[in-house]
């Protein structure tokens, strides 16, 4: 059975991805592995500091040496570290919204996002427009963290959490897509799809998806 190693900086991303998995990849085994210090750390910084980089490329190598054929990370925070992590490993390391960012490529030209951790939000708009760039793509997107709910949830209160984001996704009504920024806020999207109209986009279905492509196509190589 494939091992996929999920690397957690909030215990609330946890249910999300487990779910993509069953719905998804119901083959693959998945092992969790949580430092929630590590948004703690992350948040009181302001930024993404060496020390955290070297946390993050320790998590994804325990995660390599517990026999994980990949690497999914579920938060968005660490992008540089997390490219770090790839660079250095051997098996596929996924950042939480690179598959998620490739799809919003491929829906339009505006794009909104819907965020709920702050610190996330700059180093995702980077990332995303490095990717746009790359493809030659002149798409932009405009992000929207939405206060409190990031509390609501992380109190047990995910009605709250829900209502909140999709109250939110109107402003994004104009777009060409509506993105949720993590995969804690993955569990909104019912809600904020029926605010909209439309289908949202989120990290866990498109990252699982990726990662199953991607070693789906190295093992028929093998």
């Amino acid at each position: 059975m494939t091992r996929i190693a999920l690397i957690h900086a909030v215990a609330v991303a946890i249910a999300p991805v487990e779910a993509a998995f069953r719905e998804l990849w119901p083959q693959a085994e998945h092992a969790n592995i949580l430092d929630d210090s590590l948004s703690t750390d992350r948040e009181r910084d302001g930024a993404l500091t060496m020390t955290m980089t070297g946390r993050v490329m320790a998590l994804a190598e325990y995660g390599r040496a517990g026999g994980a054929a990949g690497i999914l990370f579920t938060c968005s925070a660490f992008g540089e570290a997390i490219e770090a992590a790839a660079a250095r490993l051997p098996i596929p390391v996924l950042k939480p919204n690179e598959a998620m960012f490739e799809a919003a490529l491929h829906a339009g030209r505006r794009l909104g996002m819907l965020a709920t951790f702050a610190p996330s939000v700059a180093s995702m708009e980077d990332e995303f427009r490095r990717m746009a760039a790359a493809r030659g793509s002149a798409a932009t997107i405009e992000t929207y963290c939405v206060p409190g709910a990031m509390a609501a949830l992380k109190a047990g209160d995910d009605a709250t959490h829900d209502g909140l984001v999709a109250a939110a996704a109107a402003r994004f009504g104009d777009c060409d897509a509506v993105l949720l920024a993590h995969f804690s806020t993955s569990r909104a999207a019912p809600a904020a799809s029926a605010a909209l109209g439309r289908p949202v986009l989120t990290s866990p279905g498109s990252a699982v998806a990726e990662l199953k492509s991607r070693l789906t196509r190295e093992e028929v190589r093998r």
